[in-house]
């Protein structure tokens, strides 16, 4: 038997021991390898994907240190609170501590005390840090969030630019990991080339997420929407996010005012605020956090069981991880995205407020649009996602977003969709989607009078729908590829060569229908439009004994408050809900629950396996 089979087999016992869990997920297992082989590794992979077990079983086995550079202190926090609970020797050094503090610390992982120390990007920029741990075996360096070294993802962090010259400088070069959860090829090229991985090993496993209900709802009353959806799910703990600090304000205020605890947090709130609502929501005090995108890199909270998008975010990489937030546990969860046109101003003014350089900018105009076309597709959102991101994938639909359970007809357009086509091409394809919808409505707006467009034999040709529902129209002409939008804050609308065989007469166009349908069981639906869904998806796939559940959730409470940390760091959801289905009755069957392991059965298994046995 050779070494990488033994040391692979070891890894497995460290994952049942300190986890729970019996193996490692297919990318999980393939990361680890390639890390217990020494080699350099990159890994991307969903929220909720596994990340952080890809380099915490590796650095139980490495003979030194692992260093982690994590970008929040609260997410290392979090990690550190949940090694710690499950009897990982690990500590952070951030800027809450003392300097005894951190002298301490860095003592510890001296001396062999500590397997895994996080700290943040800034802190490599250090000279005293970097001479610090150069006296410190570093096995391995993980970086976290390793996106932000690009500048053209989503949140770039210029500290990021550190890790490379920090590795270079120690004594021996550790091996170098990083992971994310998302990244479009050019950032994946930017993390191999600016952290200077060797001839890594690239790991990508599928961003897909089974257990996450894609939907994107369009023409809601938003607000409604969100006070019915909160109440019906009012057990369920969740996030909103609003692009604005207006937006989140007003919608803490009306929660609460229904009756519904919620938490707000922005960066207009003080430290003390935020810190509070997130503590809060942390601890399952309430269940409903509005925030702006502020909120939520740092929280490792498994058990969110719906993300729902006031606005539309700014583009596919942000959407992804914050809706990503959701169902971290394996358990049914939706992700609702509420659009509207407006959506597209306000994305564009934050955009313009952003002080940045003309290609940056221009960057950001194409993914805003990418973003729109999402909104607008009528085919399976998990393949959109998917194909953003470059993905390969076998076209089969996920059956579970809202254009997969979109009950609506297929209709032939061809005719509209001429008569936009005539318009533009009339037009001379100089202007924007407003103005186009402006002339087929035979508008007589300033615009285009000044222009002469109430002259063109297509001026008023579709008199019976409002700009607004023309608008949709060449959106979903946009979306299916007919059409397409130029970058930059003012963009143009062109002709695509699909048009051209439409205009022919040499293709059809069939469309989903158009007009609005009565939404007058949302609020029964969950607050979910009534066309596309019956009920709510976490709904449907809830099958647990929730009277069980309840109970074996005020056990967790109790031990949480004892221990001061989240609940979810006891045990999480599905591991509860596993025991609610099988209801454990001796110390075998405890341990072969998902989730509880050797170690925190030692520490928090005796109260549960009570309660069942005196179910009996």
């Amino acid at each position: 038997m050779n070494t990488q089979t033994v040391t692979m087999e070891q890894a497995q016992q460290l994952l049942q021991k300190y986890y729970g869990y019996p193996d490692f997920r297919e990318g999980q297992r393939r990361i680890v390898s390639s890390m217990l082989q020494g080699a350099d590794t990159l890994g991307i992979m969903p929220t909720g994907g596994g990340k952080s077990i890809c380099y915490q079983i590796p650095a139980l086995i490495y003979e030194g240190l692992t260093l982690v550079i994590s970008p929040l202190i609260s997410l290392m926090k979090d990690q550190v609170d949940a090694l710690i609970t499950a009897g990982i020797p690990a500590a952070y050094i951030n800027s809450t501590l003392t300097g005894k503090e951190v002298n301490e610390r860095i003592r510890a992982a001296r001396q062999g005390g500590l397997k895994l120390l996080y700290v943040a990007p800034e802190r490599l920029e250090l000279d005293w840090f970097r001479e610090e741990m150069a006296s410190v075996s570093i096995a391995c360096v993980a970086v976290d969030e390793a996106h932000c070294v690009s500048q053209w993802g989503h949140d770039f962090r210029t500290s990021y630019l550190a890790v490379a010259p920090f590795v270079n400088s120690l004594p021996r070069r550790p091996i170098l990991a990083a992971f994310t959860a998302t990244a479009t090829p050019e950032v994946q090229e930017d993390m191999v080339t600016l952290l200077q991985l060797r001839q890594p090993s690239v790991f990508i496993t599928g961003l897909g997420r089974d257990n996450l209900a894609m939907l994107v709802l369009r023409g809601e009353d938003k607000r409604n929407y969100i006070l019915n959806y909160a109440a019906t799910h009012a057990h369920q703990p969740g996030i909103i996010y609003a692009a604005t600090r207006k937006d989140v304000d007003d919608l803490y205020e009306r929660l609460r005012q229904s009756g519904i605890p919620a938490g707000r947090y922005h960066a207009g709130l003080s430290d003390q605020e935020r810190d509070s609502s997130q503590e809060a929501f942390l601890y399952d005090d309430i269940r409903v956090m509005v925030a702006t995108n502020a909120f939520g890199m740092g929280i490792d909270k498994s058990n969110v069981r719906y993300v729902i998008h006031y606005n539309m975010p700014k583009n596919m990489e942000a959407y992804v991880q914050e809706a990503g937030r959701a169902g971290r546990d394996g358990e049914p969860s939706e992700c609702i995205l509420l659009f509207s046109p407006q959506d597209i101003m306000t994305q564009k003014f934050l955009i313009e407020q952003n002080p940045q350089d003309g290609e940056r900018k221009h960057n950001d105009y194409r993914k805003l649009q990418q973003m729109v076309e999402y909104c607008y597709s009528p085919n399976c959102l998990r393949w959109g996602m998917l194909d953003y991101f470059g993905e390969r994938h076998d076209r089969t639909p996920c059956g579970i977003c809202s254009s997969c359970r979109d009950e609506r007809e297929l209709v032939d357009m061809t005719r509209d969709a001429q008569i936009v086509f005539s318009c533009i091409h009339r037009m001379r394809e100089r202007f924007g989607v407003s103005l186009v919808a402006s002339v087929l409505k035979g508008s007589r707006n300033k615009k285009v009078l000044q222009y002469g467009f109430d002259t063109l034999p297509t001026y008023g040709m579709m008199p019976r729908r409002s700009e607004r529902e023309i608008a949709e129209l060449i959106n979903a002409l946009i979306a299916e590829g007919y059409l397409a939008l130029s970058e930059g804050q003012y963009p143009i609308v062109r002709l695509q060569q699909p048009a051209a065989e439409v205009l022919k007469g040499q293709r059809q166009v069939m469309l989903r229908t158009l007009e609005e349908t009565t939404r007058s069981q949302s609020a029964a639906a969950g607050g979910s439009s009534s066309r596309r869904r019956s009920s709510s998806y976490i709904d449907e796939n809830s099958a647990v004994n929730e009277t069980v559940f309840e109970q074996l959730r005020l056990i967790r409470r109790e031990l949480a408050e004892r221990e001061r940390v989240p609940s979810y760091i006891i045990f999480n959801d599905a591991t509860l809900r596993e025991m609610s289905a099988v209801c454990p009755v001796s110390e075998s069957e405890m341990l072969r629950i998902k989730g509880v392991g050797e170690v925190k059965y030692r520490k928090y298994g005796k109260p549960f396996l009570d309660f069942f046995q005196n179910m009996e």
